[in-house]
């Protein structure tokens, strides 16, 4: 046979169209989720941290506007390294945000919570 095609996955022969690479959907599947399964483990974890971080700046700053020592916020595992954005105000003032919760660093160990207006 001229042609013949087999599995990206499993290595059987394909039938039907020429150009076919999977001879069924679930070769095609694992196929394709092992091949994004780096991407996808590092793409959910970020997440992850980010919805942690989100829910301790909510859990902290009931009021829309609170200052809280950096030890709350160590204690409850914020992870400084990740934020959604970054907004600088004009008197260069940098607020980090993680979605619509924020902080901005105030001195001595202190941070401004803030939740923005959408």
């Amino acid at each position: 046979m001229e042609n013949e095609k087999f599995c990206l996955e499993c290595g059987e022969k394909i039938l039907g169209r020429a150009d076919k690479k999977f001879c069924s959907d679930y070769c095609r599947n694992v196929y394709h989720n092992r091949q994004n399964k780096g991407a996808s483990n590092l793409i959910r974890n970020t997440n992850n941290r980010l919805k942690k971080n989100w829910r301790i700046l909510q859990k902290l700053n009931t009021k829309g506007k609170t200052k809280v020592h950096k030890r709350l916020l160590d204690q409850a595992g914020f992870d400084f390294n990740l934020c959604t954005s970054v907004y600088t105000t004009k008197k260069q003032a940098v607020y980090y945000f993680i979605y619509d919760e924020g902080y901005l660093p105030i001195g001595n160990d202190y941070y401004m919570l803030v939740k923005k207006e959408i």
